[in-house]
């Protein structure tokens, strides 16, 4: 599946235009190398996603092509989450 579909359809980001756009700007990376929206993500890599002041880390467990607001969550799991002391230079 694309890296920004995972992102929306887990609802880790609210729109795939704003998961294509995050993406783009470097601030995604997929298994410890950079990601673009067209990635492909399977179960078992491991997302670290810079949002904001936020960096969070989540592996992914499972893949679905739609979910519900119930079963989104089910589909990542948080690994880690910081907050960065300085904003995003992005």
């Amino acid at each position: 599946m694309r890296l920004d579909k995972f992102l929306k359809v887990s609802r880790i980001i609210k729109r795939r235009t704003l998961a294509k756009e995050v993406s783009d700007q470097g601030r995604i990376e997929i298994n410890g190398k950079e990601a673009k929206a067209s990635s492909t993500v399977k179960v078992g890599d491991e997302l670290t996603i810079r949002l904001g002041q936020r960096k969070i880390t989540a592996r992914i467990d499972r893949i679905q092509e739609t979910s519900r607001k119930e079963e989104a969550a089910e589909m990542y799991t948080i690994l880690n989450e910081e907050k960065l002391s300085s904003p995003d230079p992005f």
